[in-house]
């Protein structure tokens, strides 16, 4: 679109131009043929040029007035000059044509044609380039004179001394005469001049219309020369051929602005030089020094007309050819002052730049179009090793790298082919041989120069080391050098949409290392990095060459497994599986670590890469098969099912119900009596929450609370990370609040039994809950402290224990009961009751479980109650289910019990029916514990604490 004006303007202006020409010829035409009558000829020779001038004196009047330039005077003056022109040959017509009368000498027409060249020549010199300098002016001066006496000269010797002997003579009105005879010449010789000197001076801008306007002048120059000479003066009549160059000459003057204009509707964008024009340049630029010089042998060839001739030399001629030599020595000794004064500045100059190239760092080399090193600056010997002599004459190509050379020859080649205004210079890097016979990383600016290049080079080795260190460090691991996840990702992505897109063999194995945090806790996180680093050898050792080993972060590792294409589903799935096996054996055998033998075990998940897959999708199939793994018992091979899937969203749907159940109320507070098994009677209760949710299901608290961990497991994987901190805080307040609540309900009613309410280690140490937060709850409903008893289950190794035993202590101060939930189960069960001051046990139901049918079960459980009697503490065995597992923990001497044996989860209404009944049958009838402890009967007295929530039997 950006080209269409250019091409409508330049069909224009072509149409124009043909236009002129035709008119010009076709005058012409009429001119030579005597436009068939003589009335015509004289009205064509005079009006019609008249008409002409009168044309031109109208264009660059209204083009003068168009622009805001200091080119606006000169195109008045031409506006003028031609008006002059129009004018006399206006006047000429008066007498020839309308008064039928000879043109007396001089007219009025005479004074006319007069007043043409002065404008005329004062609008080129408004044009020129004007000089900076006053030896410029004077040059210029002088340069004019050089052209125009020479020229006076030569018209002197050939046709003006004539008329000026014929002044001489005396004659009547030969005076008058002889003068216009001179007076026309000289005019035209100081145009001319005026033109040849704006040819070498001419101002850059609109150069288009100033050429054409000199072009204008120089045709009624040439035609007033044949005018005024002696073989076409004396028979000249009105519409002859001569008038056609003075017509021709308006026209062109005329056309001259607008033309340029046409052709150039916009700005004009500067051509790109071609690459020929430095071989023609020297021409062109030595045209106007040798223009002194041509004009004293113009000067000459005046003299030596008159020698040869056998004339007399005219005083004129001596006179003028004097002032012409006098002139070129004056303007010889400025230029010789001028050259000595560049040729100082220009070596001054030079030793800047020399010192400049030779004190730079960076090493300067000139390349010769065929490679050839013609010059190098003196800083190679620093920065390549290698002295400058040594390297001036070599080839190029011979100190690049062979594998860079291509491309450096190809970048080379483009942009030397490309236009120097847009790409003035290019940057090129690549290895260069250094004296030492190393490979050095080189950055060059590149420049043309004469044909060849200039090459501003510098060592870049270390910025490139350093970017490809920065590199790897962006994308491997720190620990173990392995790639990281961002790697692993972009390798996986490229495997999928390379060239083996469509090879659905491709696999992703997540791997995650079993036991590694106990190995932290135990002997330390250095032993725990090394054993992680060991760990990342072994799987990178066990993968093929081609495969990808990864770490992404923490104990989780991971492997890209590509695909040969050639096998069906079921084989690709036993090598990978094989592949896998391999690996979980390799990472699962023992590490010897700081002189201690470690064991860890690997569960794997697999993923395959089926059709359309994408990267994201393929490392989190991979991830859930993982996970499968770990659920399915740890240390085992998982390969992914759709199914897996389906159980995400189900429970990312459950996850989203929940988190509206919290604020919706959908949540209720049921109690479970705990009752002494030697008596039946009911000591306290259990609070437990339940969430029925809008489809009328009842979730028990280990079901929803698997649901919250899962919804916080993040990129991890499913269940992996730690619960949901707002959510399960929020729920962790509705039941400490409602618990308290209904038991100083049951309180006031005269049911002085405590609630148990279980809270997590991470709820109790939380800072946002302060211990005041206790007090004011129990103060506020009117609980004595003594009816609270809180259950925490120590299970977590990490937990800070002396923060722990500093707020249970406080809380023992209160007044509230502390037991120890899930005795029996987890790592810090024995550190908790070594450390932690607990008044009660509450035995892990997975112990109780089992207790009546397996004989080890039945002895670790009376171990461990034989540890809380001798302690002096009760015990509360959860899960009690059974009529035989009564009777067994009662024989064993467990003080109390809860579970379904004596009463499921109750409500409010059907909780106050029992305390009235007071008491349960107890299997076997009441009997007296047959290991001492505390007091079988009564409300349980407890003071110490619990830590995380322990699973309840759903209803």
């Amino acid at each position: 679109m950006l080209d269409r004006p250019s091409v409508s303007g330049g069909s224009r202006g072509l149409a124009i131009q043909l236009l002129l020409a035709v008119v010009s010829g076709g005058y012409a035409v009429g001119a030579a043929l005597n436009w068939g009558s003589e009335e015509l000829a004289e009205i064509m020779g005079d009006f019609g040029l008249s008409s002409a001038g009168l044309l031109a004196a109208v264009s660059c009047y209204t083009y003068a007035r168009t622009i805001d330039s200091r080119e606006r005077p000169a195109w008045l003056l031409f506006a003028f000059s031609s008006l002059m022109g129009a004018c006399g040959n206006a006047v000429w017509g008066w007498y020839e044509v309308v008064l039928g009368q000879d043109v007396p000498k001089p007219s009025v027409a005479d004074f006319a044609f007069l007043c043409f060249a002065p404008p005329a020549i004062v609008g080129l010199l408004v044009l020129a380039k004007r000089p900076v300098t006053r030896a410029g002016w004077v040059c210029l001066g002088l340069d004019s004179w050089l052209i125009g006496g020479s020229l006076l000269t030569l018209s002197w010797s050939l046709a003006l001394a004539h008329a000026a002997r014929t002044a001489q003579s005396g004659a009547p009105g030969s005076v008058p005469r002889a003068a216009l005879s001179l007076a026309y010449p000289l005019l035209d010789i100081a145009l001319v001049s005026m033109v040849l000197v704006l040819h070498f001076r001419r101002s850059e801008t609109n150069r288009s219309a100033v050429n054409t306007a000199i072009a204008a002048l120089a045709l009624t120059v040439l035609s007033d020369a044949l005018f005024t000479s002696p073989l076409l003066s004396a028979e000249y009549q009105s519409g002859q051929l001569l008038d056609a160059g003075w017509f021709a000459g308006s026209l062109l003057l005329a056309y001259a602005p607008w033309g340029a204009r046409r052709l150039h509707p916009g700005p004009v964008p500067a051509a790109p030089p071609r690459r020929d024009r430095p071989h023609s340049r020297p021409i062109t630029g030595s045209l106007p020094a040798l223009t002194p010089y041509l004009a004293a042998a113009v000067c000459t060839l005046g003299i030596l007309y008159n020698v040869v001739d056998g004339r007399k030399v005219d005083r004129m001629v001596v006179f003028t050819g004097c002032t012409v030599v006098l002139a070129l020595v004056i303007r010889q000794g400025i230029m010789l002052l001028d050259n000595i004064a560049l040729t100082q500045e220009l070596a001054q100059k030079e030793n800047h730049f020399r010192s400049l190239v030779q004190g730079s760092s960076d090493v300067i080399m000139i390349a010769a179009p065929t490679g050839t090193l013609r010059y190098v600056s003196p800083a190679a010997a620093g920065v390549y090793g290698r002295e400058a002599e040594e390297l001036v004459g070599t080839e190029l190509a011979t100190l690049i790298h062979p594998h860079d050379l291509g491309r450096v020859v190809h970048e080379v080649r483009r942009f030397l082919a490309a236009p120097p205004a847009e790409e003035p210079t290019t940057r090129i890097e690549c290895r260069f041989k250094s004296g030492t016979g190393e490979w050095l990383n080189v950055e060059s600016t590149v420049n043309r120069h004469q044909g060849g290049l200039i090459l501003n080079s510098r060592d870049v080795t270390e910025r490139v080391r350093l970017q490809a260190q920065l590199q790897h460090s962006a994308e491997h691991d720190p620990l173990t050098d392995l790639p990281n996840r961002a790697l692993f990702t972009r390798r996986v992505r490229q495997a999928l949409a390379g060239r083996r897109a469509g090879d659905h063999s491709t696999a992703v194995l997540f791997i995650d290392l079993d036991g590694f945090k106990a190995v932290n806790d135990t002997i330390g996180h250095q032993a725990g990095d090394e054993l992680l680093v060991e760990a990342a050898r072994r799987l990178q050792d066990s993968v093929r060459a081609g495969d990808t080993a990864a770490r992404l972060g923490g104990d989780e590792f991971a492997a890209l497994i590509l695909g040969d294409g050639g096998r069906d589903r079921g084989a690709r799935e036993y090598q990978v599986r094989e592949i896998a096996d391999r690996l979980r054996t390799t990472l699962s055998q023992p590490y010897r670590i700081g002189g201690n033998e470690v064991r860890v075990a690997a569960s794997i998940g697999v993923a395959f890469a089926d059709p359309g897959i994408t990267p994201s999708d393929l490392m989190r199939n991979a991830d859930l098969a993982m996970y499968r793994a770990k659920a399915g018992g740890k240390d085992r091979v998982e390969l992914y099912a759709p199914q897996m899937q389906a159980e995400v969203v189900r429970k990312a749907e459950l996850a989203g119900r929940l988190r509206t159940a919290l604020h919706e109320g959908e949540f209720a507070l049921l109690h479970q009596p705990v009752v002494s098994l030697a008596t039946g009677e009911i000591a306290a209760v259990a609070a437990q929450a339940r969430w029925r949710s809008a489809q009328g299901i009842l979730f028990t608290p280990a079901e929803f609370l698997r649901v919250a961990e899962y919804s916080e497991g993040g990129a991890g994987g499913p269940g992996h990370g730690p619960p949901d901190a707002s959510r399960t805080a929020e729920l962790g307040r509705w039941l400490l609040e409602q618990a308290v609540e209904q038991a100083a309900d049951r309180h006031r009613a005269g049911h002085d039994v405590p609630v148990a309410v279980r809270m997590t280690a991470q709820r109790l140490l939380d800072s946002a809950v302060p211990l005041s937060s206790v007090e004011a709850l129990l103060t506020r409903h009117g609980l004595p402290s003594g009816a609270l008893v809180l259950e925490l289950a120590v299970s977590d190794p990490r937990v800070p224990f002396d923060d722990l035993e500093r707020r249970l202590a406080a809380l023992h101060r209160l007044g509230v009961g502390i037991s120890l939930d899930g005795f029996g189960s987890g790592y810090a069960a024995i550190s908790a009751l070594r450390r932690l001051p607990v008044d009660m046990l509450k035995l892990d139901r997975g112990l109780v479980e089992g207790v009546a049918e397996s004989a080890r079960l039945h002895k670790i459980t009376a171990g461990l109650l034989r540890i809380a009697n001798d302690l002096g503490m009760r015990s509360v065995a959860d899960g009690v289910d059974l009529p035989e597992q009564v009777m067994a923990l009662r024989a064993m001497g467990c003080t109390h019990g809860q579970g379904k044996a004596f009463s499921g989860p109750l409500d409010e209404y059907r909780l106050r029916r029992a305390l009235v009944r007071g008491t349960f049958a107890v299997p076997g009838g009441a009997a007296q514990p047959a290991l001492a402890g505390g007091s079988p009967g009564g409300p349980l007295a407890l003071h110490r604490g619990s830590h995380d929530e322990t699973p309840v039997p759903p209803t």
